[in-house]
């Protein structure tokens, strides 16, 4: 039998030292569609819906470039929409956060916004019946998610959060029945609390000394 010499295997090997495409694509492809296919999948378990079993339709969904007409009302605070974003302010005089109301009651609601903080304070969303009834609060280092039938407010479920400064932050805020729930920075909480199932007049938003808002959503089911 004759031997085999180094040389022989030259044109055997070969077509595998030279750079190929195809091949390179495909090794790409087999290294980074898996990763993608976990981020998208982890993004996709980040967004949707928190306890409606579908989004509702849309109540309102303000330009934030001309001034609110009812059924929007402003108790507290300066608010000015200005190209697309919302910027409120205290008013030190009325010792009382910014504060804007939308008067439609909603038995289910889903209220989503961007909001941005220069100095981190807090950040409320709340719904009201002829007094409060439930609200969920963001503040620098934790969200939480209360009930109103006493006072001070009833916190029902907590959780951390890292302090944010001046980059724009997304929340969505569900309530149906007598359940509470909310998603920042794709981290989710929720509650539950029969005072919360209370019928509803109106929705509202704060902030602390300032704020700004943009991309702001009220959809739901009227009460």
């Amino acid at each position: 039998m004759e031997k085999i010499q180094p040389k022989d295997w030259i044109p055997l090997i070969k077509p595998y030292t030279k750079p190929s495409v195809a091949r390179s694509l495909r090794q790409v492809a087999d290294t980074l569609l898996p990763l993608l296919a976990s981020a998208l999948l982890l993004v996709g378990c980040a967004s949707g819906p928190l306890l409606v079993e579908a989004e509702p339709p849309v109540i309102v969904a303000p330009d934030l470039t001309a001034a609110f007409a009812e059924p929007w009302k402003i108790p507290h605070g300066e608010w000015k929409p200005v190209d697309g974003v919302l910027r409120m302010t205290e008013i030190p005089a009325r010792k009382h956060v910014p504060v804007l109301q939308h008067w439609v009651g909603l038995k289910t609601a889903v209220i989503e916004l961007d909001f941005r903080q220069d100095v981190p304070t807090t950040f409320y969303i709340g719904c009201d019946a002829d007094k409060h009834v439930g609200r969920v609060v963001i503040t620098p280092k934790e969200v939480h998610i209360a009930e109103d039938s006493v006072k001070p407010s009833h916190i029902l479920a907590r959780m951390p959060l890292e302090t944010v400064k001046g980059q724009w932050r997304h929340v969505r805020v569900e309530w149906t029945g007598d359940r509470m729930a909310v998603r920042i920075d794709g981290q989710e909480l929720s509650a539950q609390h029969p005072f919360l199932a209370t019928p509803k007049t109106r929705s509202w938003i704060a902030g602390g000394k300032s704020a700004e808002v943009r991309n702001l959503v009220i959809k739901g089911v009227a009460q």
